[in-house]
């Protein structure tokens, strides 16, 4: 499975499991057109849902905030998120443009 989106922000998160014993998860990415769209009650203009997760890996990117209350990783900034899933593993890489410091 690949990929490629134009977006502002993402949303990672998971779908609860039934079966903890087996160690896979359902992961949810919401597709943002805005920054911090979890501050603002919006809801994604689209979501994949990618079923038999193991771990989320993300790469080269930054700007990244993991927010303790709901569980979710969001990322911010971004021009565009390429999504694969190779086995049971998922990588998220893409474009960013951060603000200046």
């Amino acid at each position: 499975m690949e990929k490629k989106v134009k977006v502002k922000s993402v949303i990672i998160s998971r779908k609860p499991s039934h079966d903890k014993e087996e160690g896979l998860w359902s992961a949810f990415i919401g597709l943002f057109k805005e920054n911090n769209p979890h501050l603002k009650g919006r809801a994604p203009f689209q979501v994949i849902e990618i079923p038999e997760v193991e771990k989320v890996r993300i790469r080269d990117l930054r700007n990244i905030s993991y927010y303790l209350r709901g569980n979710d990783v969001v990322i911010n900034n971004l021009q565009e998120v390429k999504i694969t899933k190779e086995g049971y593993i998922v990588t998220l890489t893409g474009k960013q443009m951060l603000p200046d410091e």
